[in-house]
């Protein structure tokens, strides 16, 4: 095992269980363990997957300098609970990273890392550029239009982005990229 400290670990699940005391599900390894840039996670209802989104802009945040991680949420309540999972991690650190800025939906690491947590409303999401994750919770209750026009913020960077949510019937872009080969 890797000792421990927030430079001891290699992946978000070995760092998330060495520093946070957090004891994965299989799944949950295999979401943080992953190094697809594009995932969709099918996940029941109190599976634990906003936990899991927190861990992964955290570790992000706190590992690779200047990042900029967005997470996105159908609408500003669910944006706020995800966003206090991040902080209320970040205070179980047991180094944890100096904070340049940290308010209701966003903060700044000392490494120039940002986390930013945004409702699914256009006019909030557009703007942000060189994006290195896009967490999208509870992506089957986020508007097509909302993904669409996310998406472009990606380009420039090729960064990572995971769909996780529970599913609401056979429409949307969170279902098409479920049922795709790819």
């Amino acid at each position: 095992l890797p000792r421990r400290g927030r430079h001891s670990a290699s992946t978000p699940a070995a760092w998330a269980r060495d520093n946070l005391d957090f004891q994965a599900d299989p799944w949950q390894v295999d979401v943080l363990r992953s190094t697809s840039k594009r995932k969709v996670y099918n996940c029941a209802r109190q599976s634990g997957k906003s936990t899991v989104a927190a861990i992964k802009a955290l570790h992000r945040a706190v590992f690779y300098p200047r990042s900029m991680v967005i997470l996105l949420s159908p609408s500003q309540r669910q944006s706020s609970e995800l966003f206090r999972k991040v902080t209320d991690l970040l205070a179980k650190m047991p180094d944890p990273p100096e904070l340049l800025e940290d308010n209701k939906l966003s903060l700044t690491v000392a490494n120039g890392s940002r986390i930013v947590s945004l409702p699914s409303n256009e006019k909030t999401i557009r703007g942000y550029s060189a994006v290195d994750l896009i967490i999208e919770d509870e992506a089957s209750r986020v508007d097509d239009d909302i993904y669409a026009a996310i998406r472009p913020s990606l380009a420039v960077s090729n960064g990572e982005y995971d769909m996780l949510s529970t599913p609401k019937g056979k429409r949307g872009h969170f279902y098409e990229a479920w049922s795709s080969e790819d």
